[in-house]
């Protein structure tokens, strides 16, 4: 099962009830980054241009680390 919400302008899209969680818009805020580690999926995947910078993607290890450690992060 698949669906996708709309977190603060940005399109979420979730698989089969937290397997994987994907995002892929541009310049995605840190909170819908947390909004997202929160619902604690197995893998989550963004892509590169997701992200302004590098600080910006090692960021995102951050939050996931704190929030939802047992999470793969894959950006491509």
């Amino acid at each position: 099962m698949n669906s996708s919400e709309q977190i603060e302008g940005c399109i979420v899209h979730n698989y089969n009830d937290g397997d994987l969680i994907s995002c892929f818009d541009e310049n995605i805020p840190d909170n819908v980054i947390k909004e997202i580690a929160r619902k604690q999926p197995l893998r989550v995947v963004f892509r590169d241009s997701s992200f302004a910078d590098s600080p910006s993607k090692i960021n995102v290890g951050e939050i996931f680390k704190l929030i939802a450690p047992d999470t793969s992060i894959k950006v491509i």
